[in-house]
């Protein structure tokens, strides 16, 4: 511990919390723009941050700008990034920015224990979102070549299998929750076409992978039941190969060993789910909310991509990314950020940054440049695996369902949010019932 005080002119001026012992205690320390303890600071989770994320976003901009200390899970100290110009320079810049989470000082000091929740997102593991420089790129070379491959391989064909199934359960019935009966479940299904997994497993991994991303305690548990099914899918495929993802990593000329192979199906395993799942609600969100969109896209005037673009700008489906560690000391938004802080990506915020986006209600319509992919060398591989799957799932539902509408006030939806993402918690409609198997 340094001995100079913690509030003086000379304190240091690293994470917003000066750490305790190995206990995981957070006392009273500096920052470059605030002091205080951990009750001083705000809490990226729990019940406050479940209700507004937005406001908690625009409230922390106000109070200090593009950079702000927050605590997560565990009160656990790391800076928010909020603006657009900030995230851009920590994705584009692993040298000053590492994905390596070795680095982390909070964890390397013992204040952060391996079974901490928190760990799950942004603890180190042999895969390529945990590597920068060679290591990332052999990594990821697999990852991509094989994600490539399956894109080529019938996508589309699944969804539509698949969206046809899930509509089937409810098609007669003239109304449905179409987050619980079709976005929730909808890509799980068709990764487990995609990885070689048994149609069974589907619906119980959607369940586990929703823990994980979400925290607390039950993450550890549901993290080990997703390895434990993946180790035995690994297995029977070394055996019984196939056309699908798992034997394409097995077999890339990258030569992964047994961790690299699992942790990387952990990875988009997990990651394609999730963020494909909230997308797809959002994107059935703004369709049923906006009666003109929803006319052009029945008529064909308008297409999926469009709607999709708008989504990413404004509600992406990760809210805040995982984690950069700083490799030296440096400035970031007019603060100093000590070598070994953790900080975490607010992908929302910076699409929602006053500074690119005055006016937050003009479309942007044709700009891609949204943060919801990331960005730099770890931007999102599968971006065309989650478009296909989101196209083809709506083109699906607006087909089989005519008379497709809200059964509720717009104004009636509500989201829960985790520190990672913001989930829309129902998106009750109504239709004109059909025969199943139309």
């Amino acid at each position: 511990m340094n001995d100079q005080p913690l509030n003086g002119p000379d304190a240091p001026r690293g994470c917003p919390v000066a750490h305790g012992g190995a206990d995981g205690g957070a006392h009273g320390g500096a920052s470059g723009s605030a002091s205080g303890g951990a009750d001083d600071l705000t809490r990226l989770y729990g019940p406050d941050a479940a209700i507004d994320p937005h406001g908690i976003y625009a409230r922390l901009r106000k109070e200090h700008g593009a950079v702000a200390p927050i605590l997560l899970e565990g009160d656990v100290p790391a800076w928010l990034v909020l603006g657009y110009r900030e995230n851009r320079r920590v994705l584009d810049n692993p040298r000053q920015f590492s994905r390596d989470s070795r680095i982390w000082r909070d964890w390397k000091e013992g204040r952060v224990d391996n079974a901490s929740p928190l760990m799950q997102m942004v603890g180190w593991r042999p895969d390529c979102v945990s590597q920068d420089g060679e290591p990332h790129r052999r990594l990821r070379g697999a990852v991509t070549d094989n994600l490539q491959a399956m894109a080529g391989r019938g996508i589309r064909r699944h969804v539509t299998h698949f969206a046809n199934k899930q509509i089937d359960a409810f098609a007669d019935a003239g109304s449905a929750d179409l987050v619980v009966a079709y976005a929730e479940y909808l890509p799980m299904l068709v990764l487990t076409r995609v990885f070689g997994l048994a149609e069974g497993e589907g619906r119980s991994l959607a369940v586990s992978c929703a823990h994980v991303i979400k925290g607390g305690e039950d993450a550890l548990v549901h993290n080990d039941r997703i390895m434990r099914i993946l180790a035995e899918l690994t297995e029977r495929k070394r055996v019984e190969p196939g056309s699908d993802f798992t034997s394409g990593l097995l077999e890339h000329h990258a030569d992964l060993d047994d961790d690299e192979i699992l942790n990387h199906l952990r990875l988009v395993l997990i990651t394609a789910h999730t963020t494909t799942s909230n997308l797809l609600a959002r994107v059935l969100q703004l369709i049923l909310t906006d009666t003109s969109r929803l006319a052009g896209l029945v008529s064909g005037q308008l297409n999926v991509s469009s709607v999709v673009e708008d989504v990413m700008w404004n509600t992406p489906p990760l809210a805040v990314l995982p984690g950069r560690f700083a490799t030296a000391d440096l400035e970031l938004g007019g603060l100093h950020i000590k070598e070994g802080d953790l900080l975490v990506l607010g992908l929302t915020a910076g699409n929602l940054d006053p500074e690119i986006r005055p006016d937050a209600g003009v479309s942007l319509y044709g700009n891609q440049s949204h943060l919801a992919f990331s960005g730099g060398p770890h931007e999102c591989p599968g971006q065309n695996i989650g478009q296909a799957i989101i196209e083809t799932a709506v083109d699906v539902l607006l087909h089989r369902l005519p008379g497709l509408r809200l059964a509720v006030a717009a104004e009636e939806l509500t989201s829960t949010a985790s520190t990672w993402e913001a989930r829309l918690d129902s998106l009750p409609v109504e239709f004109t019932a059909q025969t199943t198997g139309v």
